[in-house]
């Protein structure tokens, strides 16, 4: 069965999205654009049409034009628009770096996005000059650093604006791809996801359509801008309806609560351990929250009882949304002023958005009120994996149904439910972690004949990676060894949490890792 949105559908968006998000930008003048939280300082909408412009003749100049990749690594800073919507305003396509990659993994996603130019700051710079080394010693390629700020032997971006005109091409929306995040979908390792002026442009509509954010509303963003979520709603979203945004550069409890009341927010999008907060920590009790009106909580499950209990606190309106980076990213979302939309629901259908609920191991559609994998078809489905043909047809069947890996159900009044999953994907704190990147690095210690990763649950709720692991015999190995080995060499989110070792890691004839055994071992996985 397939399942419709029971919203009228949108038109495809065939705009470059620098020319749709900032379409208005001129007209709204000194109306504050972005507000760094920490400084005070605030860039308007004039000022940001203006930087956008200046730095994509710069970029221009310096040979970026269509279909070349720039690689943007920093946290959250009112200059991270200007650098994203100036790169795609001279034709090019911008990858996100996370701020807590380590330079291994920096180096692959360069070397794999072919980057040409890197686009970090200060606080980072030893990590990226890391990474260019590493790209620099296995390709031969040089990867030039440029600053948001300043650091010795670097190229600030804000030196590179320029008055000269960016030199004419013609954007084709539906195959351009503005921004290369990496997700590693269902399994695997991370991949490029190629999202086009179209993907994005069109979801940004689909969104408007279920929940509105306009002229008057402050946001504040403690969500990383690098992560297709961040980038959707604090900025695409945001600054094409003209709302101003409070950047925050981390996440600290105190300083977010204090910007709620002091910046008088208006919205806030969060992933669930800051909805536990908001539920259960005592400093929330002390805080003026009387112009927060709207909450959405994605980017992994949150559970009915913290969702509740923060509504009861608070007195505000929130919802979930559902999505992931391949659907640019948003295909489900609580619509606006839907006080009976039941928790732990992520909403319904966007508008131009189909879906079905198909049994993992038949591909045949379940009956009725039964949970299947979501699948889900709309003008928000990415054009694929980059570079990877056969990685993107095991994604999107030749009928262009993305397969989510997530387990699914839907009620009679058309709310949806994600209740499991049949992906290997493991959702730390929001954070995407592959099982096989870890299961790469376990394997080269010497003490390690084999090693497994799942997804379990700590005390708190959240999904953390474990690792079980084969000692190589007569080799003595710990936990804490096991766990250090693989700090060392990835970002702190991946850092595998417990480990349990084991004779033998349970495997198919094909040597398919069985993780249904492992999980059937951890009775609040199964």
């Amino acid at each position: 069965m397939i399942h419709k949105s029971k919203y009228p559908d949108v038109p495809d968006i065939d705009r470059p999205l620098h020319e749709r998000v900032l379409g208005d930008a001129a007209r709204r003048g000194s109306r504050p654009a972005m507000v760094d939280v920490a400084t005070g300082r605030t860039l308007t909408y004039g000022e940001l049409a203006v930087l956008v412009r200046k730095l994509a003749a710069g970029l221009a100049a310096e040979g970026i034009g269509k279909g070349d990749v720039v690689a943007l690594h920093s946290p959250n800073t009112t200059l991270f628009p200007v650098v994203l919507y100036a790169t795609t305003t001279a034709g090019g396509t911008v990858t996100t770096l996370s701020p807590l990659a380590t330079p291994a993994e920096i180096a692959k996603q360069l070397i794999d996005s072919g980057a040409r130019l890197m686009v970090s700051v200060s606080a980072l710079i030893e990590t990226a000059r890391a990474a260019v080394g590493v790209v620099r010693r296995m390709t031969g390629r040089e990867v030039e650093i440029l600053v948001c700020d300043s650091a010795d032997g670097h190229r600030p971006v804000l030196g590179m604006l320029s008055d000269g005109e960016v030199p004419a091409f013609e954007t084709d929306s539906a195959v351009d791809v503005a921004v290369l995040p990496y997700s590693s979908g269902t399994t695997g390792v991370p991949k490029g996801v190629m999202l086009t002026h179209r993907n994005l442009c069109t979801n940004l509509d689909q969104v408007d359509a279920l929940h509105r954010v306009g002229e008057g509303d402050r946001i504040i963003a403690i969500l990383p801008f690098f992560h297709i979520f961040g980038l959707t709603a604090l900025l695409n979203n945001a600054l094409l309806r003209g709302a101003t945004v409070y950047v925050h550069a981390r996440f600290d409890l105190d300083v977010f609560l204090s910007s709620l009341e002091r910046d008088r927010i208006t919205h806030a999008y969060v992933a669930p351990p800051v909805m536990l907060a908001l539920a259960k920590h005592p400093a929330v009790e002390n805080v003026n929250l009387s112009h927060l009106r709207r909450i959405i909580c994605a980017a992994a499950p949150l559970d009915a009882g913290v969702q509740a209990a923060a509504a009861a606190r608070l007195g505000v309106e929130i919802g979930q949304g559902y999505g992931m980076t391949e659907l640019s990213p948003v295909s489900h979302l609580h619509a606006d002023g839907d006080v009976d939309e039941p928790a732990a629901c992520v909403g319904r259908l966007l508008p131009s958005t189909e879906a079905r609920l198909v049994a993992p191991v038949t591909g045949l559609d379940v009956a009725a009120g039964e949970p299947g994998e979501v699948w889900v078809r709309g003008p928000q489905v990415m054009k694929g994996y980059f570079g990877r043909p056969e990685a993107t047809d095991a994604t999107v069947d030749a009928e262009g149904w993305l397969h989510t890996g997530d387990i699914g159900r839907v009620d009679e009044d058309g709310n949806w439910f994600i209740v499991d999953r049949v992906k290997e994907l493991i959702k730390y704190k929001g954070y995407q972690v592959a099982p096989a990147e870890l299961e790469a690095i376990l394997v080269q210690h010497p003490g390690i004949a084999d090693a497994a990763v799942i997804g379990v649950y700590d005390e708190e709720g959240n999904e953390i990676p474990k690792a079980f692991v084969v000692p190589m015999t007569g080799v003595p190995i710990s936990a804490a060894e096991v766990m250090a080995h693989v700090a060392g060499q990835v970002a702190p989110y991946k850092r595998i949490r417990r480990v349990e070792f084991i004779e033998a890691v349970p495997k198919a004839a094909s040597g398919k890792i069985l993780r249904r055994q492992l999980r059937d071992r951890e009775p609040a996985c199964s």
